[in-house]
This record gives structure tokens, C-alpha cells and sequence, in this order.
């Protein structure tokens, strides 16, 4: 009889237990992260856009929240993912530049003891997964499936073809490559912004039981410039035929995240899921040194592009929604940046954002919900070679670029395209913004990695002229004599 009880005492406890279980995984809100690459800010119609059809896009914006002054850490790709994966400024690990696609190369990527937010995730109970783009090191120890993702289908390289894998040809930076999922090779059927799109859709339906993160990162629309051939015609009103294959690559890649957000619903998971949208900086513009650099995209009314510490280069669509805890309609006007995205996520799953490398992102929703007032941040800042940035909450914006000599002072509230320069009037507050970046950057440390450019050069070098003149000075004979030329 006790043995009865007892056993049944076990089943009743163990029952209470997996209710208790259930309940606070059903409060843990599914986070979905989608980044877009190379997309002009003013290329969806929530920015917008008359030209370019972005309908989930502005859908979700109108569920949510867009933050007007929405910032990526990074005029460039590799860096900002960096950072929004680490939840840290991509300086404080020496992730300054794009890494070059090299498999075999255990130092180019993203330094294997820092911490990403993913794991952070899974050690909140979250099963995680990453669809698309990676560029954050080709090699074993960078490999998502080691550095929190349960996860990945994608390629590891800083793009892709959209329609092909061809092993028979050799591109140096892997846009011919085969994909990966997981450890296996892959491959993709048809327009590979769809195949993604497809598979993220698939994930959410295989983890609908349990709390999940989805990092989608597509390579749209970065170059190349290729999209199917109906969706071009649906853009033929448009003259410029860059313009006209890149409108059509955005539109592919919204229908998409319209599959994706589809999934979610009929899932009954909208309401406590988190999804956030941005892309990885501006859009490339042509310039005198690269007239053939523009990609079709738009930043009106920012001024520069990909590449500049202008707004053109980092000021980006920026959007969360939660219908459960964001009011739809809302409108977010201090400025936030890409590191926020990883602390909110880290805050929302109930996971720590401590340790040794603590994040450095804010917590954007009780903010957006006016439970804390004043502004996330009081400053912020970027660095990217000899060129730097700083934009103060009030939107004083202080700019060393290319373009010119010396800094640059801006009052953005009244000159969105930084076309006033104010320095010589305000002395004393570009001192202050100066003094401010220069106590910032003293936390820095040297970029890591070769760009992938300068990379290639030094590998060629190595194979074609180092290699030889060591085996000459050694003497060595080779079996078969070849033309290292």
C-alpha cells in the first residue's frame, strides 16, 4: 500500500513538474532575428519606398516598433555581424574587417573564446538555428554548429551565387561553393533567397514545441545582381536595370519573410514571438574612386553608403515586433544599434548577459514600453580604420570620412544628409564628442584579421614566391618541375 502511494506520489510530482515545465517554456518568447545585406534604408515601403513592394516587411513594422534612428555597429558586413552576435562593440575583439573565405585557415574568423549570443540562448533552454549568411570565419572552430547553433543551413563565406553551385570553378571568396547543413555538404534547388527562406520556415515548424531562436541572414540583395526573370519583369516600369534586378531580389527576399512570419502563425506562435528586422548596413553608392560600386539601392535622404561612417553607410531599417509586448504603431525616435538586438533577445529568453565578456547592448523594451524613461544610450560610436564616428543621444553627430581632411559636425534633427558642417562654430562640443569617442576607444584593441583583399595578396604571395624561393634556399628538387607563374 505505502509502495502504491509512494509511486503515485512520484507520477503526481513528476506530473507537476512537467505542467511547470510547460508553463515557463510557453512564457519564454520564440526570438527571430533577420538581417538583410546591403539594403538601402530607403528601399521598403515602412522607409518609404513608392518604388519597391515590401508588404510583409510594412506589416510587420505596423505590428511593432520602428526605430527611426536605427544603426548598424558597422559600415560593412563581417564586422556588424560580429557585433550582433557578441552583443559587443566589434573593436573589443578585434573584428574590424571581412574575413576571407578560407576554410583551412584556423585565425580568420571570429575569436572562438568570445561568447555569442545564441549560447547564451541554449543555456536559457532555447534551441537555436542559423539560416543564410555566416561570414564570420570558414574554418571548424568558427562553424555555427560551434559557436551556439543547434542549427545551420547556409554558407560560410561573405556571399553566394543565387542560382548555381559550381565546384569546377575556383572563387576565391566561395560564391560557387557548395552550402552546409550542419556538417554535411548541401545543396539549394531554384533562387537561393527562397531556398533559405523555405528552410527557416521549416525550422520554425520543427522547434514549434519548444522556445526557439532563428538567426535568418540573407544575402539579399547583395551583389551579386541576379533575381528570377518573372520577378525582374514585375519591376520592368523601373528604367535603371540595376535598380530593376535589385528591386526584384527585395521583393523575393519580403515574400520570404512572409513564409517565414506564416509558419509562425499557423503554428499559434505570433503573439510570444520576437522578431526583429534590420539590415547589415546601407546600401553601396557609386563614387569617383567606384563608379560601378552601386547595387541599385537607395539611401535617400542619408548622404554616402556601404563603407561610410556617414548615415548613408550605417543608418538602416530597424523594426522589432511582439504583439504581446509591443503596442503596434509604435515609433522609437533615440537612436539604437545592432548590439541591442542580442541584449533584448538575452533579456527577453531570461538569459545572462554577464560573465567576463559582459554585452554592451541595452535592453530596448522597457524603453519602447515607456516603463524607463530617458534614452538607451547616451552615445554612440563607430571605428573603421582611420576613419571614426560618434552620434550623441540628442543627435550631434561628429564624422572623420574619407571625404574629408579633417572631422565634421552635424546637427542631424535639422540636417539629415550631413550637409551643414558645424564645426567651426561649436568648437567646444566637437572637443567634447572627441574626448567622449577617444575614452571609448581606449577599450579597443587592434583589428585581428587581414582584410579579405590584402588576405588573398599574402596567400598568393606565399604560394607563388615564398614557397619556391624556400625550397630553392633548402634543395629542394620537385619530381616534377612546375611554372609557379
Amino acid at each position: 500500500m505505502s509502495f502504491l502511494i509512494s509511486r503515485r506520489t512520484s507520477i503526481s510530482i513528476a506530473l507537476l513538474l512537467f505542467a511547470v515545465a510547460r508553463s515557463f517554456a510557453a512564457e519564454k518568447p520564440n526570438i527571430i532575428v533577420i538581417m538583410a545585406d546591403d539594403m538601402g534604408y530607403a528601399d521598403t515601403g515602412f522607409t518609404g519606398s513608392k518604388e519597391i513592394l515590401t508588404p510583409n516587411l510594412d506589416a510587420l513594422a505596423a505590428s511593432g516598433v520602428v526605430f527611426r534612428q536605427g544603426y548598424a555597429n558597422h559600415p560593412f558586413c563581417g564586422p556588424t555581424r560580429a557585433a550582433l552576435l557578441s552583443g559587443r562593440y566589434q573593436h573589443r575583439i578585434g573584428f574590424e574587417t571581412n574575413p576571407a573565405f578560407d576554410p583551412s585557415n584556423p585565425i580568420m574568423g571570429i575569436d572562438p573564446d568570445v561568447t555569442l549570443f545564441p549560447k547564451r540562448l541554449q543555456n536559457a533552454g532555447y534551441v537555436t538555428g542559423c539560416v543564410g549568411k555566416w561570414h564570420l570565419g570558414a574554418a571548424e572552430p568558427f562553424h555555427p554548429n560551434n559557436r551556439g547553433f543547434d542549427y545551420f543551413y547556409g554558407f560560410l563565406g561573405g556571399g553566394h551565387d543565387y542560382f548555381q553551385i559550381d565546384l569546377t570553378k575556383p572563387v576565391k571568396e566561395g560564391y560557387l561553393q557548395g552550402l552546409t547543413r550542419n556538417d554535411k555538404p548541401a545543396t539549394f534547388d531554384g533562387y537561393l533567397t527562397t531556398a533559405l527562406s523555405r528552410d527557416a520556415a521549416r525550422f520554425v515548424n520543427d522547434n514549434k514545441d519548444k522556445p526557439f531562436f532563428l538567426y535568418v541572414a540573407y544575402n539579399a540583395p547583395h551583389a551579386p545582381l541576379q533575381a528570377p526573370a518573372e520577378d525582374i519583369e514585375r519591376y520592368k516600369h523601373i528604367p535603371d536595370k540595376k535598380r530593376r534586378t535589385y528591386a526584384a531580389m527585395v521583393d523575393v527576399m519580403d515574400r520570404g519573410i512572409g513564409e517565414v512570419i506564416t509558419a509562425v502563425e499557423k503554428n499559434g506562435l505570433r503573439d510570444n514571438t520576437l522578431i526583429f528586422f534590420l539590415s547589415d548596413n546601407g546600401g553601396p553608392q557609386a563614387s569617383k574612386q567606384k563608379p560601378g560600386k552601386w547595387n541599385g539601392s537607395s539611401n535617400q535622404p542619408f548622404r554616402g553608403g556601404k563603407g561610410d561612417l556617414y548615415d548613408g553607410g550605417v543608418h538602416v531599417p530597424f523594426i522589432a515586433s511582439w504583439p504581446a509586448k509591443i503596442p503596434a504603431g509604435t515609433s522609437f525616435e533615440p537612436p539604437v544599434i545592432s548590439i541591442d538586438i542580442s541584449r533584448t533577445a538575452v533579456a527577453a529568453a531570461g538569459g545572462s548577459p554577464g560573465g567576463k565578456q559582459a554585452m554592451e547592448g541595452v535592453d530596448l523594451l522597457p524603453f519602447v514600453s515607456g516603463d524607463q524613461g530617458g534614452v538607451p544610450h547616451e552615445a554612440l560610436y563607430w571605428r573603421s580604420g582611420t576613419k571614426w564616428s560618434v552620434l550623441a543621444a540628442d543627435g550631434t553627430k561628429q564624422v572623420q570620412d574619407n571625404e574629408s581632411d579633417s572631422p565634421q559636425l552635424f546637427f542631424l534633427p535639422d540636417d539629415v544628409s550631413e550637409a551643414n558642417d558645424l564645426i567651426a562654430s561649436q568648437p567646444e562640443r566637437s572637443k567634447a564628442l572627441q574626448e567622449s569617442w577617444e575614452r571609448w576607444d581606449e577599450a579597443n584593441v587592434p583589428c585581428r584579421l587581414l582584410g579579405y583583399i590584402d588576405y588573398h595578396k599574402q596567400r598568393d604571395r606565399f604560394f607563388l614566391e615564398a614557397i619556391p624561393k624556400a625550397a630553392t634556399e633548402s634543395g629542394y628538387e620537385p619530381t616534377v618541375k612546375g611554372n609557379f607563374k
